[in-house]
């Protein structure tokens, strides 16, 4: 039986979080907030017209704004909620309710592998207890040779960096670099942030 994720948890105590969620986005981008910048890099990243996978997605802000830019996206969420906002704002994307502890996109029909997958928005603190380890070897297995893996999250969220980093080595994964924000400030010991950089190992 699978587990529930923290998300999920979340939303069984308060019904109203996802369209809060999504409200929240919407407003912030209509007041003109930069919402871009975790797409930025990874942008910056691939090549033009790369495979692009969302994991995590959410309503599609960071896979919406790739495909926007010429990438072929593919993004998967554990809360259909999300997902339809993500559909009914970027229909031209391909969304799929998942839990990422279970990810098996060739089930889904996509059988080719991704040249970079973007875990934004603190997902990996988010996902079931004592799963992320499998979350991390289910991304790694979809990663192409030379593709990578960016993930981005808060510290105090309940899974520690070190430990993250400790997971992500067992999983297979090659940490490449590790800033503490989006717009690669350096990170420190002292960092409340991590956004880490992986390729396969």
């Amino acid at each position: 039986m699978r587990s529930e994720t923290l998300w999920e948890a979340k939303k069984r105590q308060n019904p109203g979080h996802s369209a809060w969620y999504i409200s929240r986005f919407q407003q912030m981008r209509e007041q003109g907030a930069d919402l871009h910048g975790e797409a930025r890099l990874i942008d910056a990243l691939v090549p033009r017209g790369a495979r692009i996978l969302d994991a995590g997605c959410g309503p599609g802000r960071v896979g919406g704004e790739l495909a926007a830019r010429g990438h072929t996206v593919a993004g998967v969420d554990v809360d259909a909620e999300l997902i339809e906002a993500a559909k009914q704002d970027f229909p031209d994307v391909q969304w799929f309710v998942g839990d990422l502890a279970e990810l098996d996109l060739p089930a889904e029909g996509i059988a080719e592998s991704f040249d970079a997958i973007v875990c934004a928005g603190n997902v990996m603190t988010f996902v079931a207890p004592g799963t992320q380890r499998e979350v991390l070897v289910r991304m790694r297995n979809h990663l192409a040779d030379g593709g990578r893996l960016v993930t981005g999250f808060g510290a105090g969220r309940g899974y520690d960096f070190g430990e993250f980093l400790e997971d992500a080595a067992s999983a297979g994964l090659n940490c490449q670099q590790k800033f503490s924000t989006w717009d690669l400030r350096p990170f420190a010991p002292d960092s409340d942030f991590l956004v880490a950089v992986f390729g396969r190992g």
